[in-house]
């Protein structure tokens, strides 16, 4: 609960010095256009698990439903310490849904998802995804 209340005053302050930004939800609950059908699909979030005993891997993994088919996009936990490191702030929960779900809609539209279960990210895939989502969350909102 405190990251919530956290990350609404910081974006409170942001949209105050800020006003034409906007930070909405960008990835939780999107469309995306098959590569290759040429068909919409409809991305949900599902959940987040922190995956250490789960399957060994020091990762959080990011549910989505894919037209209600599961997709798991594991952000691995490296990825926390070297942002850490280069910024001096966190990646919380809601930004790492961001994040994957902006890997997500990428691999839809460009052809790479191939209908895996399951997509591992590196450190500097996770970190350019991030730079990516935060880039489009400070665009203008067009009037």
């Amino acid at each position: 609960m405190r990251t919530r209340t956290v990350v609404k005053s910081q974006l409170a302050v942001a949209r105050r010095l800020c006003p034409r930004i906007s930070f909405p939800d960008m990835y939780d609950d999107f469309q995306a256009i098959d590569r290759w059908t040429g068909q919409p699909v409809h991305c949900r979030y599902q959940a987040l698990i922190v995956a250490i005993a789960t399957r060994h891997a020091d990762a959080v993994d990011i549910k989505f439903l894919v037209d209600e088919r599961p997709v798991w996009i594991a952000l691995p936990h490296p990825a926390w310490v070297e942002y850490n490191q280069q910024t001096g702030k966190v990646i919380t929960d809601p930004m790492a849904v961001q994040i994957a779900g902006h890997y997500l809609k990428w691999a839809i539209e460009s052809g790479e998802d191939n209908g895996r279960e399951m997509y591992a990210l590196t450190v500097q895939e996770t970190l350019d995804q991030l730079k990516a989502v935060m880039d489009e969350a400070l665009q203008p909102v067009p009037r």
